[in-house]
C-alpha cells in the first residue's frame, strides 16, 4: 500500500494521496480578518495550489464539505464557489454551519479529489 503525504506536521499533513485520491486538510482564508467573499476566494486559491501539488485540479473534485461560521454567509460564499467550480465538474457537496477553530474565520473547506490521469 502506497500513501504519500505532503507538508507533514506533528498533527496533520496538508495533503494525503492514496489509491488515486487526494485528501486535503481543512483550508481557510489567507487573511482571517477579511469578509466572507475574500475569505472564500483566498481559501479556494489555496485549494487550487494544493491540488496542483498533488497532481490534481478542481476539474477532479469528488467530494467537498464547506463549513460556515454563519449560514447568513451562504449566498455570498456560493457566489464565489459557483464561479470557481468548472461547469460540468461539480463535486458531491455538503455545507454546514460549524464553529471553526479560530473565531475570525468565516469559512473552511475539506476536499477530496481524484489524481489527474
Amino acid at each position: 500500500m502506497s500513501i504519500t503525504r505532503l507538508d507533514v506536521g506533528a498533527r496533520m499533513s496538508s495533503v494525503v494521496i492514496h489509491q488515486g485520491a487526494v485528501y486535503l486538510c481543512g483550508q481557510v482564508a489567507k487573511d482571517k480578518y477579511q469578509n466572507i467573499t475574500e475569505q472564500t476566494v483566498t481559501m479556494l486559491e489555496e485549494v487550487d495550489t494544493l491540488l496542483a501539488q498533488a497532481g490534481s485540479s478542481r476539474e477532479h473534485l469528488l467530494s467537498v464539505t464547506i463549513y460556515l461560521k454563519d449560514m447568513a454567509d451562504y449566498d455570498a460564499m456560493n457566489a464565489v464557489w459557483d464561479a470557481w467550480v468548472p461547469k460540468g465538474h461539480a463535486p458531491a457537496r455538503a455545507c454546514v454551519q460549524a464553529a471553526i477553530a479560530e473565531p475570525e474565520y468565516l469559512v473552511e473547506v475539506s476536499v477530496i479529489a481524484a489524481v489527474a490521469e
